[in-house]
């Protein structure tokens, strides 16, 4: 048997004698209950450590427990045996060789390499002609780390061999979001082998194409069996087209199309209009020639310009990545990067700006071992630990380690650079992160500004005691709405974590290069010659930053002077500067026709940034505030409200759903308290209701109805009042339990939520780890740590008010839209 020494390199560890199969059954036998097979849906980790960025590929490789499938590098699967007691995990590792080479000097010729059997999310190249790869299995029983070779088949009992096969043959919990494996799935069209192609003549030139139905020039497509170059269908960031290509379909029913502008040697983008989706054309090269196409000799642009047909021109991009100039690489703690998941740079440039801030450096890696420490027993569904590997996988330097020295010498002779170590990749991260979002869980292009709210609002929530990092975003603005007619004002302050800004087209200071640009242009298609160097539009911050001052008309204003609605103005200040300002430019605007367009623009930052003409002065004197006095409640009629409004009279219970449920054999009582408490929404929605509050003791009771003033108290609770005690009301409450959730869940989301219930039920949707809770009422009022943040109760605008003055050194831009 091999100890522990076998494992870390320990002396005696590299000889070890063969145990018999009735050795390693019986040292086995205490372990089997422990051991399970992998169900449908149970995720297998064996490519990522929970939490470090540890891999098979790493030095110590990677344990998978044989019970709950998480994986551990060396350094944590310690803590996960002694916080669970589970014993048996198998050890992966990837070994690394250079390849052998033949009496020429050269590689052996490349043949399958059977010594590759684990199923591993690497991004090693796996056809490089200098290394050849091996993975090895074995189990480790802890805490005496007994060894035992995989495959065993003979020696080992079915079920440990069975549950061994299973986690070596699983798929990567990650597989929905890698890019990669979209390529290799995309299916050959059953259309692509006999497709008819009309024989009218027509010819594509190899650039100045344009859509047949109208005058775009951008996302053509070009179909198959006619020839025809039509633009594709518009897309949510105002690229796309028309969807005229898709009318032709419709029209002509011919099926292929294939995008202009991406075909290559190696292929282009095809769809399927009657399958529905992106396919492969085995046989694209002879239909791409029926139209004059050579395909060997096409090179990919958008606008259908050939590499010798035009100057190559250095774009934005290029220059922001010094495109072209020697670069040293930089290793080491805070130089690590994050890899592309697919769209993904709205997350890696969010994170990279968020841990270069101290405040979270401090939260979370400075509390590593306490987070890890006293994380749950699944660490791969908790936030702050899932935070804190992230942080500090780009602060350590241990994922962006320099190759040794003569691996340095080597590529300074061959002019090249060898990776050594790639980044991190956030796979766990982003699944975790986006888990219950429609938009972040897809593989789809986002926006920076989007999910950084969304990562505030999950730090805010999963704050460790009192301590909230996201707190140096936090302001207070300052807003002041004037009554026009009375001249009576009215200030208020909000919370917030960024300022959105737009775009100042009229200050642009370089308008005349822009006129003679759009002439040139226009000229250069209509002649379809090559066209000029992009001009973008210098905007100067200043202009975009006195927009944030500027008055604007406030929409159905109700003046409580007037006790009516007039006409009110509203201007915004700084009641307090954050230390750090996040700053948003809004590029996107509707055009006439309702069309979002982005301005294609560069922003002036000026060297010092001083803000400080913006600070909120208060009521000024001579200014007569407006009478403290609310607008009327006005209870809507419409049934799409009803939800909203549980306060209905006797003589409107739905007596039919009463009876319904009465004929069920419930009291009639309670199933009139049913259909009142769901807002007459339906037998099966007061059945629910039912169901959650039959066992209380006064199920059976009479409905106890409430005057018109509890009414409109309980009422005014619903559309945002705050109540002097915050218990939400039973009302709600009863609302929420009757859609099936628990009753100490939905106290919690109305607390949580300031009584309003669709809040609250967004709320619970965004935590469905909840678990029920006897203790839960007592420990939220006593618990001034709880993790859930209670707007209800504020503690005072948790604000720290800076300088209102930032260096452009200080600057920091993470809306980055490349990948």
């Amino acid at each position: 048997m091999q100890r522990r020494g076998a494992l870390f390199g320990m002396p005696g560890g590299s000889s070890s004698r063969k145990m018999a199969a009735g050795d390693i059954g019986e040292l086995l036998v205490p372990h089997m209950p422990t051991i399970r097979v992998p169900r449908s849906g149970d995720r297998v980790y064996k490519s990522e450590c929970a939490f470090s960025y540890d891999s098979p590929n790493s030095e110590g490789g990677l344990y998978v427990c044989m019970n709950t499938f998480l994986a551990f590098g060396r350094e944590h699967v310690e803590r996960h045996f002694r916080k669970t007691g589970q014993s048996v995990y198998m050890h992966l590792k990837r070994h690394v060789r250079e390849k052998v080479r033949g009496a020429s000097g050269g590689a052996l010729p490349k043949r399958r390499n059977s010594k590759i059997f684990l199923d591993l999310d690497t991004d090693d190249d796996l056809n490089s002609d200098d290394y050849e790869y091996e993975d090895e299995a074995k189990l480790v029983i802890f805490p005496d780390h007994y060894e035992i070779a995989l495959p065993n088949i003979e020696e080992l009992p079915a079920l440990v061999t069975i549950a061994c096969d299973a986690v070596l043959s699983s798929k990567s919990p990650y597989r929905k979001q890698d890019p990669d494996t979209w390529e290799n799935e995309l299916p050959v069209s059953k259309y692509a082998n006999n497709l008819t192609q009309l024989d009218n003549g027509v010819r594509i030139p190899p650039s100045g194409w344009k859509c047949a139905r109208c005058d775009l020039r951008e996302n053509l497509w070009l179909n198959l069996t006619d020839g025809s170059v039509l633009c594709g269908k518009w897309f949510f960031d105002s690229s796309g087209g028309n969807g005229h290509a898709l009318e032709h379909y419709r029209d002509m029913g011919y099926p292929l199309a294939v995008k202009l502008g991406t075909i290559t040697p190696d292929g282009a983008d095809v769809y399927s209009f009657q399958e529905e989706e992106p396919v492969l054309d085995p046989h694209l090269a002879k239909h791409l020639a029926h139209f004059g196409i050579d395909m060997l000799h096409m090179h990919g642009t958008e606008n259908g310009l050939r590499d010798n047909d035009i100057k190559p021109r250095v774009s934005e991009w290029e220059v922001i990545q010094e495109t072209g100039t020697k670069l040293k690489p930089m290793y080491g703690p805070g130089y690590t990067g994050l890899k592309n998941l697919g769209n993904s740079c709205y997350l890696s440039s969010v994170m990279q700006a968020i841990f270069s801030i101290p405040e979270f450096q401090r939260a979370y890696v400075g509390n590593l071992p306490r987070i890890f420490d006293y994380s749950p027993l699944d660490p791969t569904q908790d936030f702050n630990t899932q935070m804190t590997k992230l942080g500090h996988g780009l602060l350590s330097g241990q994922y962006s380690k320099p190759p040794v020295k003569s691996e340095l010498i080597e590529q300074v002779m061959k002019e090249e650079h060898k990776p050594q170590q790639n980044g991190i990749s956030p796979r766990m991260f982003k699944a975790f992160v986006s888990k219950s979002h429609p938009e972040f869980s897809s593989n789809r292009q986002q926006d920076a500004q989007e999910f950084f709210l969304h990562l505030v609002n999950l730090v805010e929530r999963n704050r460790i005691g009192s301590e909230n990092p996201s707190d140096v975003f936090r302001f207070l603005v300052e807003e002041r709405i004037q009554c026009c007619q009375t001249r009576k004002v009215r200030y208020t302050e909000r919370v917030d974590y960024l300022m959105q800004l737009p775009v100042a087209m009229e200050a642009a200071t370089n308008k005349d290069e822009l006129i003679a640009y759009e002439l040139t242009r226009r000229e250069a298609e209509a002649n379809r010659r090559p066209l000029p160097e992009v001009v973008r539009a210098k905007i100067p911050f200043s202009a975009c930053l006195q927009a944030f001052s500027e008055p604007e008309n406030v929409d159905d204003f109700w003046s409580s002077a007037l006790q009516a609605k007039s006409a009110g103005v509203k201007t915004s200040r700084f009641a307090s500067f954050p230390e750090y300002l996040v700053v948003q430019i809004k590029k996107f605007t509707f055009g006439l026709d309702w069309v979002p367009k982005k301005f294609d623009v560069s922003i002036d930052m000026p060297d010092l940034l001083d803000i400080n003409h913006l600070r909120a002065r208060g009521l000024q004197p001579g200014e007569e505030e407006l009478p403290d006095i609310s607008p009327p409640i006005v209870i809507p009629d419409d049934s799409k409200d009803r939800l909203m409004n549980q306060f209905i009279d006797p003589s409107d219970i739905d007596e039919s759903s009463v009876m319904q449920l009465a004929e069920m054999g419930f009291p009639l009582e309670a199933c009139r308290k049913a259909v009142y408490f769901t807002g007459n929404m339906g037998a099966e929605v007061a059945f629910n209701w039912i169901i959650v509050h039959m066992e209380e003791p006064d199920f059976a009771e009479p409905l106890t109805m409430p005057g018109y003033g509890g009414a409109a108290s309980a009422g005014a609770s619903v559309f945002g009042a705050t109540g002097l005690d915050n218990q939400p009301p039973e009302e709600i409450v009863a609302i929420i339990t009757s859609m099936g959730f628990h009753r100490n869940q939905a106290i919690q989301a109305l607390r949580a939520t300031n009584n309003n219930l669709e809040r609250a039920l967004d709320w619970i949707f965004s935590h469905p780890e909840f678990e029920e809770d006897s203790d839960f009422v007592i420990e939220m009022e006593n618990n001034a740590n709880a993790n859930i943040i209670s707007e209800a109760k504020p503690e005072g605008p948790r604000v720290k008010d800076g300088s209102g003055m930032e260096f452009s050194s200080d600057y920091m831009i993470y809306d980055i839209s490349i990948d």
